[in-house]
């Protein structure tokens, strides 16, 4: 029987060789090397922590806010990291992409499997705050991989489409580092979604059908607090309930065939 070619031993091992180089590139030449992987959210955490947690005092009402705090910001920056490794992706390896013939969604997934890696690193990071912050564990925690794997397929629409663009259009990454930065304030990472909903709550739905919303929320109410706000338990509509999940199956399925369509023009372009 022949092994489709996207699953063939070549791929598999291409694969695993570009995530290794990715992740050591990554680091590479850096004092603290792997360690940045874990510092790099926890500096970002303790200046949101500071500024709006002690300073304006946000999540007063929130159970175990400061790990409520890092959850979102490790979340946050695995999807901002994630994508931006997986736009640029397709550019940065166009030595390899004109040498040699293979599947180009490879590059694609090993840049944006480095974000995943991290994240990895991050979540144990966080179950060690969470047990130190007094949350107690439960079975609900195994719910969050599935929440993770939404997210990461998010992701890979993302850079599935934009990384397509930005072999042509060399615009796209600085056009997506200015949205994300807007997009920052439109999910509820730093405020809780309980301030949103206090004010209006048809918003504060909205809010949650944006996929990183509903996935943030979701982990917050899975691992850290019941009290979290999610879609399942804020809206009652099952239709509006399963809206983000349908926008990354669509995304993903649109991206894949995008540049499914564009790969082969890539070797000529980048």
């Amino acid at each position: 029987m022949k092994i489709p070619k996207i699953w063939n031993k070549r791929n598999r091992v291409l694969l695993k060789e570009l995530i290794k180089t990715d992740f050591k590139l990554r680091y590479q030449g850096s004092m603290l090397g792997y360690l940045w992987a874990v510092l790099r959210p926890l500096l970002m955490f303790a200046i949101l922590y500071v500024v709006f947690a002690k300073i304006l005092r946000f999540g007063g009402d929130i159970p175990h806010y400061p790990v409520y705090l890092l959850t979102g910001t490790v979340l946050w920056n695995f999807f901002t990291e994630c994508c931006g490794q997986g736009i640029q992706s397709i550019v940065m390896r166009g030595d390899l992409i004109r040498k040699i013939s293979f599947p180009k969604w490879i590059i694609v997934v090993s840049a944006t499997s480095t974000a995943l890696i991290n994240l990895t690193i991050n979540l144990c990071v966080i179950i060690i705050f969470a047990l130190l912050n007094g949350v107690v564990p439960s079975f609900s925690w195994l719910l969050v991989p599935f929440s993770v794997i939404e997210l990461y397929a998010l992701c890979l629409g993302i850079s599935f489409l934009l990384g397509a663009f930005n072999v042509k259009f060399r615009d796209i990454s600085s056009i997506w580092d200015v949205l994300t930065q807007a997009l920052f304030y439109a999910v509820p990472i730093i405020y809780p979604l309980s301030m949103v909903s206090a004010t209006s709550e048809t918003f504060a739905k909205l809010l949650l059908l944006n996929p990183i919303a509903q996935v943030i929320q979701d982990v917050r109410h899975n691992l850290i607090t019941t009290e979290a706000q999610t879609i399942w338990n804020y809206i009652n509509n099952p239709l509006m309930q399963i809206i983000p999940i349908i926008l990354v199956v669509i995304i993903l399925i649109i991206a894949a065939l995008y540049f499914r369509k564009r790969s082969k023009y890539f070797a000529e372009e980048v």
